[in-house]
Parts: C-alpha cells; sequence; structure tokens
C-alpha cells in the first residue's frame, strides 16, 4: 500500500491541497508504522524468509483497520462508505477467483521474477493461499497478475487498495479545511 499512500497525497496535492498538514497530525503516523511492517515482510521474501507470511491475514487486518482512526476522528463517513463498498467489491473478486481455482489464488509473476522477488517454489515453502497460475487458470483477469516487483495484487486487490486512497485523500482534505478554519477565525 505504500504506493496507494503516495498517490493519494499525489493527488491531493494536485488538487491544491498543503500535504504537510498531513504530517502535522498524528492519526497517520499508526498508518505509517503498519506501512513500515508490511514493507519489512514483503522484504523478507527477497531472503527466502517466509516465516512472516503466517501473520500476512493478521497484519493486512490490522492495517485496514488503522485506516479507522482518520475515519472516525474527521468523521469521513462518506468516504468511509466509498471504500467500505470498495473492499467488498474487491474481496468478492478475490473470494470469487479462489473459488473457481480450488480455493487458490493464481498468481502470474513477470517483473518479480526477475527483481528476485518471486523464486520457483517459493508458494510450496510459503505455504500460503497462493498458487503459480498456469493456462488452466480459470477467470485469470482476477487473479494477481499486476506485478509490481516486490508484490502481485489481482484487481480485486487494487479495489481494496482504494479504501486506503479515499481515506488518506479525504483525511488530507479534511485537515486543509479544518486548518483553513481556524485561520479565518484567527482574521489571518
Amino acid at each position: 500500500m505504500p504506493f496507494t499512500i503516495l498517490f493519494a497525497i499525489l493527488f491531493a496535492k494536485i488538487k491544491g491541497y498543503k500535504i504537510s498538514y498531513l504530517f502535522k497530525s498524528w492519526t497517520i503516523y499508526p498508518i505509517i508504522l503498519a506501512e513500515i511492517v508490511l514493507i519489512f515482510f514483503q522484504m523478507t521474501v527477497f531472503f527466502n524468509i517466509y516465516y512472516f507470511i503466517q501473520f500476512s491475514n493478521i497484519n493486512k487486518l490490522i492495517h485496514l483497520m488503522l485506516f479507522l482512526v482518520p475515519f472516525f476522528i474527521f468523521k469521513l463517513y462518506k468516504a468511509g462508505l466509498i471504500g467500505s463498498i470498495s473492499i467488498v467489491i474487491g474481496t468478492a473478486m478475490n473470494k470469487f477467483v479462489m473459488l473457481q481455482n480450488g480455493g487458490k489464488m493464481p498468481v502470474f509473476p513477470t517483473l518479480s521474477k526477475f527483481t528476485g522477488y518471486y523464486k520457483p517454489g517459493a508458494f510450496d515453502k510459503a505455504q500460503s493461499i497462493h498458487i503459480l497460475g498456469s493456462s488452466s487458470t480459470n477467470f485469470k483477469i482476477f487473479s494477481d497478475y499486476i506485478d509490481l516487483g516486490y508484490s502481485i495484487l489481482s484487481v480485486g486487490d487494487l479495489f481494496v487498495h482504494f479504501f486506503a486512497f479515499v481515506i488518506i485523500f479525504y483525511t488530507i482534505k479534511a485537515l486543509n479545511i479544518e486548518k483553513s478554519k481556524i485561520t479565518s477565525q484567527n482574521g489571518e
């Protein structure tokens, strides 16, 4: 999700919002900490350490829950609803393709083969819900094929990541509105 957050920040900047307010708010730091943990988990795979994969579902859940901090603090109910619908759609897409492929998520590594993130036999070592995709994979369009070199995503994953994008963008917007109100009340 690091790129998702960066895209949200870039989008907010393009829209003319001041980004520095985000980093002056404590609400972003639990999310940043979770991002660091996620990056650590992903980096261990480069070194053939698959121990942390068993915690990936817990990490994902905690990670998503941390986005509820700005959601509640800034009352981002509309953004949260949009993001939640996006999560439901993305999760349904992922579950659908897994059901069509024996309960496993097919993965089609491309760039990850060159970066070293994917290594032959890695799915067997990791004992995860992922399998290497093949010509017999059903509904390839919903499988993990969007290869970033350090992570391989599905279209469903992009919908899930959209939740983070929406929450970060609307947090920046809320902080800008809040700062604007304070400035106008002080007569500046």
